[in-house]
């Protein structure tokens, strides 16, 4: 969803009921680590394609007399940390409206359990967008991109069709121009045909969290501040060759950028691993892949399954190749989605 689609703009209708859908995002340029924990700001810059698999589904519905904000995840209470932060983000939206009614959100999410795919940006941008049209705030695309922000750093990105740049902002000045620095924005790309295939070697909880790991790894590791800084120069180069349309050219700076980030880890103290077994017999099946003449890169975020950017066409190739892979448990295709929209209608 670009900035100027009217998808983005109905948030500024009051309705006091409103449902909307809302894609995961996987970051070819990785965002690891903050420098402002309250306000969601990330260290660097980061960019990623919106997914059209796995959809979330939230229907927000302001309830007038309530004592408290009702949230069912799936069709079951939500609880602990979940529910805090999809109430707290509640109390950010109705703060901003003027409006104090407490609300009833009904969230449907369709993301496998442990596939690697992060549910926290598609459900928070689904929540930004419905709770932005109940409550009546009038958002565009970058403002609400910087609310999603609020809830999931990386839901900022899910806002957008396609290829999406969030920009980590400045923490100068008072909280509020740094609240306004930090959004994300679409990046254009020229004849693209790409496919994301993802393979989900564990399911297993990680034993470290991924807020853990951000700090551990900014705190304690030699290699951040270097990686940090060839990150911004991967986005510099990742803008260009989306620009020129050249997908090898992608796919080769988006693994050399999310090795990096595990290298970063891996040097933390304690030291933080999330690289398996599994996970380096499907990074070896990538690179037999590329020796066959398949343009295959691959791709990972703060836990073991791997993702692997390609050509469409070459996409069955590949998950055919990740699936020999044992114990790969099961492999995902999925190509460039929509950004977060509202749709009429409520969840079951």
């Amino acid at each position: 969803m670009s900035a100027e689609q009217p998808s983005a703009l109905l948030s500024a209708q009051r309705t006091d009921i409103a449902t909307a859908v809302a894609q995961p995002n996987i970051a070819l340029i990785k965002y690891w680590g903050k420098k402002d924990e309250r306000l969601f700001l990330p260290r660097t810059d980061s960019l990623s394609m919106t997914l059209d698999i796995f959809p979330t589904t939230t229907r927000v519905r302001l309830a007038p007399g309530a004592g408290q904000d009702r949230v069912t995840f799936n069709g079951e209470p939500a609880t602990g940390d979940a529910e805090r932060r999809i109430t707290a983000f509640l109390q950010l939206v109705r703060e901003r409206s003027g409006r104090g009614e407490r609300a009833r959100v009904d969230t449907e999410n369709t993301v496998p359990t442990g596939a690697g795919l992060a549910s926290s940006a598609s459900g928070f941008a689904a929540l930004a967008v419905a709770a932005a049209a109940a409550y009546g705030l009038g958002l565009d695309a970058r403002g609400l991109s910087r609310l999603a922000r609020r809830g999931s750093g990386s839901a900022s990105r899910s806002i957008f069709d396609g290829f999406a740049v969030w920009h980590a902002g400045h923490t100068g000045g008072t909280p509020e121009e740094a609240d306004l620095s930090s959004y994300a924005e679409p990046v254009p790309a020229v004849d693209l045909d790409p496919a994301l295939v993802v393979a989900v070697v564990s399911s297993a909880p990680k034993e470290v969290s991924s807020r853990e790991a951000m700090r551990r790894t900014m705190d304690t590791s030699p290699l951040y501040e270097p990686w940090a800084v060839s990150s911004r120069a991967d986005l510099t180069d990742m803008r260009a060759a989306l620009g020129r349309g050249d997908l090898p050219a992608v796919g080769e700076i988006a693994e050399r950028n999310a090795l990096g980030m595990h290298a970063t880890m891996l040097a933390a103290r304690p030291a933080v691993r999330y690289l398996s077994p599994a996970s380096l017999g499907v990074l070896d099946s990538v690179l037999q892949l590329r020796r066959e003449g398949v343009p295959a890169y691959a791709t990972m975020d703060a836990g073991p399954n791997v993702k692997v950017l390609c050509p469409r066409p070459d996409a069955e190739r590949v998950a055919e190749a990740l699936r020999a892979v044992a114990p790969v448990g099961s492999v995902h295709i999925a190509g460039p989605g929509r950004g977060a929209r509202l749709v009429a209608g409520e969840c079951r």
